[in-house]
């Protein structure tokens, strides 16, 4: 017994990897190892004698086990201190410029929009991109005959031959979270909608797919004087001037009644934009009062509620605000093009901090 221990003990202590102690293990264990085998011998033995060799050979397999566990723990903590050492990196280390990643303009702007929304109450509201004919165009009180229901201007989704039920689309605007959202929580509300769009449409100003944001501000008395504070508060801030001027034109939109272009006084002397100023005018967005019949399409009571919605063309507002010359930039994945026009990932838009760097 004592010679099999010292036998294996050592052998299992001078084992320099994981199969040197599989071996072992078998030699010692296995089914033809020699321990197993003195296992075997007990049932020739009599009682007297297997009383003392049976708890002796258990104990001396217990024993081996013992340290084939603790070895196998040593080199596996080893090992590991190897590859600590060869993978060893200090995290506290700064990143190196060019692997430092940048957030896209969009995403900036976006986030500059949200903040300043959120501080004057809007929530922010979500729907999907594939929307149903009725909440992209019958809700909104799009009619049948108007040009943006055509192929030539909208993304229609593939249906089979024979398939009668209504076609579904890649929304053309985000106004149908509006009606989703009013159908959800009713009145009164307040919400903003930003998110991808599809237009079939493509050049330097337009793409298949952009962003765009609504707003929608429904209670009892609300009016165009509400709505033309709430952008004036919204351009000073995002444009983060003291002074705006806009001018509203009359215009028509099926789902607002009245509706109103929205221009922005602004100077493009030495071809930089300067808000608030000059005599130049710039369209910047779509408004008005949102019309009875989509108040009533979205299950709100239009004898009793009012109220404004407006819609924003987010790329086109980075591109103003940050001098970017042509939009399908946005969408070209050049690395170039986001380190010169990306910002940085801890820059975080806030009122109080700034929304821009």
């Amino acid at each position: 017994m004592d010679e099999l221990r010292q036998k294996y003990l050592e052998a299992i202590a001078n084992a320099a990897d994981e199969a040197a102690l599989e071996a072992i293990r078998i030699e010692a264990l296995g089914k033809k190892g020699e321990i197993s085998l003195k296992m075997r011998e007990l049932g020739k033995m009599s009682p007297e004698e297997r009383k003392v060799m049976g708890p002796a050979l258990n104990a001396l397999k217990d024993e081996i086990n013992a340290a084939l566990a603790a070895r196998r723990a040593a080199l596996a903590d080893a090992a590991l201190e190897e590859r600590l050492k060869s993978e060893w990196l200090d995290v506290t280390l700064p990143a190196r410029p060019r692997r430092k990643g940048t957030i896209h303009p969009i995403s900036q702007v976006t986030e500059e929009i949200v903040a300043i929304f959120a501080d004057l109450g809007f929530s922010v509201a979500e729907g999907p991109q594939i929307e149903s004919d009725w909440y992209n165009f019958d809700a909104l009180n799009i009619p049948p005959e108007h040009p943006t229901r055509t192929e030539m201007d909208t993304f229609y989704m593939h249906r089979a031959a024979g398939d009668d039920r209504p076609p579904h689309v890649l929304r053309t605007h985000t106004s149908p979270v509006q009606i989703r959202a009013m159908e959800a929580h009713g009145a009164p509300i307040r919400v903003i909608a930003p998110g991808r769009v599809y237009r079939a449409d493509y050049d330097q100003t337009h793409t298949p797919m952009f962003h765009q944001l609504e707003g929608l501000a429904i209670d009892r008395d609300i009016s165009m004087a509400n709505l033309k504070w709430v952008l004036e508060e919204f351009c000073r801030a995002f444009f983060e001037v003291d002074h705006v001027e806009l001018r509203f034109r009359a215009s028509h939109f099926p789902f607002t009644e009245p509706s109103a272009e929205v221009d922005l006084r602004c100077s493009w002397e030495g071809g930089t934009l300067k808000v608030g100023e000059g005599d130049d005018w710039m369209e910047i967005l779509g408004s008005g009062m949102v019309h009875p019949k989509v108040l009533r399409n979205a299950g709100v009571d239009p004898d009793e509620w009012q109220g404004f919605a407006f819609g924003i063309g987010i790329d086109r507002l980075a591109m103003l605000k940050y001098g970017i010359p042509d939009l399908r930039a946005f969408f070209d994945s050049d690395l170039r093009w986001l380190r010169h026009y990306g910002f940085a990932a801890l820059d975080v838009p806030t009122l109080h901090g700034g929304l821009s760097r």
